[in-house]
């Protein structure tokens, strides 16, 4: 299916910095809860992801990703996650983060 440009700017992707991750027992398949700073207008926004295959908790504090701001918030068990991360499946299907290979500032809008 082809889209126009507009209907690719529709979907707002942003970059963020994670600040914190914390286990999510209660999930499904294994995750983090993640708490993501999106800076200025944005804010802090928390997210459930099922990145535990290739991630460590502490190695993803300060790690830029991608995330979709604009989906509506999802309710995931007992958390509500208000962003999508966005990540590729490796060779086995887990999941791997979608990021800047350099430094840029939080709120940046992908394009």
């Amino acid at each position: 299916m082809t889209i126009t440009y507009d209907d690719f700017a529709k979907v707002d992707i942003r970059v963020g910095t994670i600040l914190a991750v914390d286990p999510f027992p209660e999930a499904r398949k294994p995750a983090y809860k993640l708490t993501i700073d999106f800076g200025g207008d944005i804010g802090t926004k928390r997210s459930s992801a099922q990145i535990t295959s290739h991630y460590a908790a502490d190695a993803l504090v300060g790690r830029q990703v991608l995330a979709v701001v604009n989906f509506p918030p999802k309710r995931i068990g007992p958390f509500t996650s208000e962003v999508l991360c966005l990540g590729l499946p490796d060779a086995e299907g887990a999941v791997v983060l979608v990021g800047p290979d350099h430094p840029v500032p939080d709120g940046a809008r992908l394009f």
